[in-house]
């Protein structure tokens, strides 16, 4: 097995807490597109930030 070097890797983590309710959301959405749940969360983060750069002229942060 070669040695090979990730084209594009990812070193950092984020993790959250979430509802039963949302987990559920997130295994529906995972087992619709079957999609991991990694590339479901970054074409969510995507998503979100292309609508706060079409709908806001400043950026909103959020607490």
């Amino acid at each position: 097995m070669a040695n090979r070097q990730k084209e594009n890797p990812r070193y950092n983590v984020v993790s959250l807490r979430i509802t039963d309710a949302e987990k559920a959301a997130l295994d529906e959405v995972m087992r619709r597109t079957r999609k991991s749940l990694s590339m479901v969360m970054r074409e969510a983060i995507v998503l979100y930030s292309h609508e706060l750069t079409l709908f806001s002229s400043t950026p909103r942060h959020y607490i």
